[in-house]
């Protein structure tokens, strides 16, 4: 890859000499290798910043057993960022066995402990070490889903704010555009770091008599979510429904010594223009070229070559955090600023005409649910699509595939991927069948990814997903617009294991379905309980926060090991428990030699073969 390292921002004293600064307005620090792209959130509140007029210095992957790591661009006039990265670190680093993980994508040559767990406070004390009085603003995935108390799974406890453990001054939570510009321009006034308490998207702390929030919801306080798990949904569901920025209320967390955390409502949401002005800053593109002697930063290689249109979801899943971290309005990219950035793309001497993504979160997710949101908010109490599409839900796919059509006559495209994830029921609410025509003759290859996740009714209910039915009336869909465009497709199912509702019945109905596919799925989840989910909410509670009634919740890893080796059944190293699960769920009907069958009687021992491929005789 080719780059020039005076169009990346300072990394180095040498890098702030060249353009004659002698101090940076902001010090961002990350726990992310420096790459500046737009699917990066670093890069993007960096340049953001930059367009605004203020000075930026990039910190990545600090030695946290070094202080002095933290001081190469020196004291920044203004304030300090941490951000842990595109992931929470904790994500990063281990499986949802608690086990290391052996590469991360996110650091130079795929490196893993590159960061500390933990990294926006880890990083955070490390500043405050150093630099006592400096502002720190802490954002990003891992700050926005901890900013009040929140169930840690990896450490299996409650744990206060982020803003609290890490020494920070302000959380600037979401997306953070509108926020982090509102806290520079406060900070760059003279306004003292503590005096900022009234910017929309932001988290600060406060003592009891000195709170100046308008109409404030108290939470129950961290003692009581602490030891009352009942307490603990409840103020989940509080902040749940208090997601959106139009009806949104000041949150008000206690904690012990009159402390009080204060969260603001959300920042509205980008209008088009503004997203297609943060898109159009002039990102490298790529990794900063000190990496290029080991092999650069992987993650580059999944979205380096495609297109982000979209931001926030309305799908409401269980198990997603978007509603705490982008919100549940659509905000979409004019087609002006996607096909200017095709056009760059195109004339990168690396691009072979493949255009790997159009989407989002959602891909087929090009405008918001209802014609009311933009000026009244979604609803607190309602979901868009579950348990069934709203009366008002205009599902309507003309201006993805308007998109789509003009990024293929791009002279030097010779396709273009719909890769990010798509609603299928969404899909099914649209009466006309265009884009799931087109989806299938241009913008797939042989197989779709779908995600039911599950088959059981009761399982997809706890999971805020629609049940089995659609997702049949969807294949049936899918099945017949193939046969007209003269196709052999296959969808591809995601599936997970172990969500809170799935008992080893509803795991065995799973596999069943499974077996009647005649395919062992190669991808297969099991339910990773991170902060800031509805699901991570039932895992620790045993609770389901929508209605406070018990949900069966399968926690104890023996189990969980079960459910997962019941959907790939057909993979000899999972027989032990495949049995296991079979007797313990009463179904040892599945144990046998008929086709409906999961396993045979006894583990059948496979005769190894000598190196010439005859069988040994007995003996042998």
């Amino acid at each position: 890859m080719r780059h020039k390292r005076e169009e990346f921002l300072p990394v180095s004293r040498e890098d702030m000499e060249r353009r004659g600064w002698d101090q940076c307005d902001f010090v961002y620090v990350t726990g992310d290798a420096y790459v500046d792209h737009s699917s990066f959130g670093p890069a993007i509140i960096s340049r953001h910043l930059e367009a605004h007029g203020y000075r930026v210095g990039i910190i990545s992957q600090p030695d946290w057993k070094d202080d002095s790591s933290i001081t190469g661009l020196g004291e920044p006039r203004l304030a300090f960022l941490v951000s842990g990265g595109n992931m929470d670190s904790m994500v990063n680093h281990y499986t949802v066995a608690k086990k290391h993980r052996q590469a991360d994508a996110y650091t130079p040559g795929g490196v893993m402990g590159k960061r500390p767990d933990y990294a926006v406070t880890v990083y955070s004390n490390l500043i405050r070490r150093t630099y006592k009085k400096a502002p720190i603003v802490i954002g990003g995935i891992e700050a926005s889903l901890r900013r009040m108390a929140h169930y840690d799974y990896w450490s299996d406890k409650v744990k206060r704010s982020i803003l609290l453990d890490s020494g920070a001054d302000l959380i600037s939570y979401g997306m953070g555009e509108h926020s982090i510009l509102e806290i520079a321009d406060a900070l760059d006034s003279g306004l003292a770091v503590k005096d900022i308490t009234f910017i929309p998207g932001t988290v600060y702390r406060t003592k009891e008599g000195e709170l100046s929030a308008y109409d404030p919801v108290f939470l129950p306080s961290f003692d009581e979510v602490t030891h009352d798990k009942r307490s603990y949904a409840q103020s989940f569901m509080i902040q749940y429904e208090n997601t959106d920025p139009y009806t949104a209320r000041p949150l008000v967390e206690p904690y012990p010594g009159k402390v009080l955390v204060v969260q603001n409502p959300p920042a509205a949401p980008l209008t088009t223009q503004e997203m297609d002005d943060i898109y159009a800053y002039p990102y490298t593109g790529t990794y900063h070229p000190d990496y290029e002697a080991v092999g650069g930063v992987p993650a580059i290689r999944e979205i380096r070559f495609s297109l982000t249109s979209c931001r926030g979801c309305f799908g409401g899943c269980s198990f997603c955090a978007l509603t705490f971290h982008q919100g549940r309005i659509v905000q979409v990219r004019s087609h002006k600023s996607i096909l200017k950035e095709a056009e760059r793309m195109v004339e990168d001497p690396e691009f072979k005409g493949y255009i790997h993504d159009v989407g989002g979160p959602t891909g087929n997710f090009r405008r918001t649910s209802c014609d009311k949101q933009l000026g009244n908010g979604v609803c607190k109490k309602k979901q868009c699509l579950f348990p069934k599409p709203c009366k008002n839900l205009r599902a309507d796919h003309k201006d993805y595939v308007s998109l789509l059509r003009k990024l293929k006559k791009l002279p030097g495209v010779k396709k273009v991927f719909v890769r990010s994830g798509i609603r299928f029921d969404y899909v099914m609410a649209d009466p006309d069948d265009t884009f799931l025509k087109e989806l299938c003759r241009d913008h797939i290859s042989g197989q779709l990814r779908v995600a039911p996740e599950h088959v059981s009714d009761t399982v997809l209910q706890a999971m805020g997903k629609p049940p089995h039915r659609v997702y049949k009336q969807f294949l049936e869909r899918y099945g017949y617009v193939n046969k007209l465009t003269g196709k052999k497709q296959y969808a591809v199912p995601y599936l997970m294991s172990s969500h809170p509702g799935s008992t080893l019945r509803e795991a065995v109905e799973l596999a069943e379905y499974i077996r009647d596919l005649g395919y062992m799925p190669e991808q297969v989840q099991d339910f990773y309980p991170t902060p800031g989910t509805i699901s991570t909410c039932m895992y620790y509670t045993g609770l389901d926060p929508r209605v406070m009634k018990p949900v069966y919740v399968p926690a104890q890893p023996h189990e969980k090991a079960m459910q997962r080796a019941l959907i790939q059944f057909r993979d000899p190293k999972n027989y032990e428990l495949v049995k296991e699960a079979l007797h313990r769920a009463g179904r040892k009907d599945l144990i046998g030699f008929d086709g409906h069958c999961l396993i045979p009687p006894r583990k059948i021992r496979r005769k190894k073969k000598h190196s010439n491929g005859a069988v040994p005789k007995r003996g042998q």
